[in-house]
């Protein structure tokens, strides 16, 4: 630990001591006590944009037109200008008070056609090629006609383009369209990217499609897991049923010498089986699979064959048709052979409030095809391995910046909070409902800002967290209080205008964009049907 808080003295420390193994990183974030975004720019001239996010290596600032049909993509700069005055607070140069000083426009492409349009909310960052991942769709259709594939209840959307484009120069490498179906877009919810394995849950036909995104450019499809669970299964069961037609043949042909061939033909009573596909009563492959491993696992549970089927009726057998009932509602991958499915009813995977209907959530082996472990969302061994092991769940980056957001497995300052929110509540069930609510976590959904580092600073998580969320706007600043001295203020942002805003009848929200490295932030307050918004820059001048 630094002795001293002068960033001259750490300085000079960080020379003479060695920190220990593996500690090299955490004892360099222990600068940003003293480089902090203490200054602010309120009200910049900036585009009339909707800004989204830095990529975790802060290389771009992506943002999308009022229109949501193009992409613009900018270089964050550092602010440069010259001034004879000695003083902090004279006021900037007009010239330096604007949006371009602080980002370089990079280019502009129109990713969207006439009747689609950019979805604002989604966009994934592939670091390793410097690839991005955005999503352009049709309007959503909620009263939708049925198909004999498709699970009633879920809207459908006629066309949905997943687009990778190169975020060096802009070219679209490659394109996946999904026609009428239903993928969740809403903070990267349906989509999930594991290095350079990525999941799209279709909610309407029930497919995970897993597709790797090449060196290249290009998107291929490894496989899709649903209806059918290895590759070679479809081929299998067509095989299946063409041996089948072919024994229903022979065997019409050794009666058809019979008189009564032309009656039992009349009465139909030769007529081949249908195939199985989705539009008969068979099962998909993963709902097997699952149905299989509850079986199994209450099975086991009982040693005497009696109490065996006494627990079966009640456990399995009675709940059979809910089982049947659930959907895939989100999807995450845990490595690249394990994916962490969550189910749950119908209701539950289209609304945004699912806090109230139940779920269940799955381990699934993708090279086995074997569910490997199953719980409810109250299951306390559950929550047990995701308060000691959360950040298996949230690190899915090769970014080395991501490995330090604060989790409570990794932080004792997170722990302690989760432990007060634990002893608070008065029920212990519906509490690990509510922190198992946030399983799977959606895709690069936190800032790896050092700035929400809780073993550096302490804040109000109410008003301001690493979680890419809309907040309700504050008109009184947001305090970032070092935790190596309680007293001691390091910085302070406010988002709107620097005076306040007159009317306190409109509802305002605000988003907070950290750069991932440097002592930057912007922040974005608009009310919720009067657009342009206010933008700040908070930087370290």
């Amino acid at each position: 630990m630094f002795t001293s808080g002068n960033v001259t003295a750490r300085v000079f420390e960080r020379q003479i001591r060695t920190p220990p193994p593996g500690a090299s990183v955490n004892r360099a974030r222990h600068f940003y006590e003293n480089l902090v975004p203490s200054y602010t720019l309120y009200d910049v001239e900036s585009p009339d944009h909707c800004f989204r996010k830095f990529t975790e290596d802060g290389l771009f600032l992506i943002s999308f037109s009022r229109n949501h049909q193009e992409l613009i993509v900018y270089r964050p700069s550092w602010l440069t200008y010259s001034t004879t005055s000695d003083d902090d607070s004279t006021p900037l140069p007009r010239r330096a008070s604007k949006f371009d000083s602080f980002f370089t426009q990079l280019y502009s492409v129109n990713l969207a056609s006439s009747n689609e349009l950019i979805c604002k909310d989604f966009f994934l960052y592939h670091k390793t090629r410097r690839f991005g991942l955005f999503a352009t769709s049709t309007a959503q259709i909620h009263d939708s006609s049925p198909t004999n594939d498709a699970v009633p209840g879920v809207p459908s959307i006629d066309k949905i383009t997943f687009i990778l484009l190169r975020l060096d120069d802009g070219v679209v490498l490659d394109e996946r369209v999904f026609l009428h179906d239903f993928v969740n877009l809403a903070h990267n919810m349906g989509v999930f990217l594991y290095d350079d394995l990525l999941a799209i849950l279709s909610l309407r036909y029930q497919r995970i499609h897993l597709l790797q995104i090449r060196d290249s450019g290009h998107l291929v499809d490894a496989r899709a897991i649903g209806y059918f669970c290895r590759e070679d299964d479809e081929l299998f069961l067509n095989s299946s049923s063409q041996a089948m037609v072919s024994h229903d043949k022979s065997k019409q042909q050794s009666l058809s010498g019979n008189k009564e061939d032309d009656d039992v033909a009349e009465n139909g009573l030769h007529h081949t089986q249908p195939q199985p596909n989705a539009t008969n009563s068979f099962l998909s492959g993963i709902k097997q699979r699952l149905l299989s491993f509850i079986f199994r696992e209450i099975w086991n549970e009982e040693s005497d064959n009696v109490l065996r089927v006494q627990s079966l009726k009640k456990k399995f057998y009675f709940h059979f048709q809910d089982y049947v009932d659930l959907i895939i509602w989100k999807v995450q991958f845990l490595d690249r052979q394990h994916l962490l499915i969550k189910f749950g009813s119908v209701d539950g995977g289209v609304t945004r409030s699912a806090d109230h209907h139940p779920a269940f959530f799955a381990v699934y082996n993708m090279e086995t095809t074997d569910i490997v472990a199953f719980y409810q969302n109250s299951a306390e061994d559950l929550y047990q391995l995701f308060e000691q092991f959360s950040d298996h769940f949230t690190v899915s980056s090769s970014t080395p910046f991501m490995n330090f957001v604060t989790s409570h497995s990794n932080s004792v300052h997170a722990l302690e909070q989760l432990k007060y929110m634990k002893n608070k509540s008065n029920s212990f069930s519906q509490f690990v409902k509510k922190m198992l609510l946030s399983l799977p976590f959606s895709c690069q959904s936190q800032s790896p800002s050092p700035y929400f580092d809780q073993s550096l600073f302490r804040f109000d998580e109410k008003l301001i967290s690493a979680a890419d969320r809309h907040r309700q706007s504050s008109d009184n600043p947001i305090k970032f209080i070092s935790r190596r001295q309680p007293q001691t203020l390091k910085f302070k942002i406010k988002p709107g205008p620097e005076c306040g805003t007159a009317d306190g009848r409109s509802k305002k929200i605000c988003s907070f964009l950290f750069h991932p490295h440097l002592p930057l932030a912007i922040s974005i307050q608009q009310t919720l049907f009067m657009p342009p918004s206010v933008v700040n820059i908070h930087f370290r001048r």
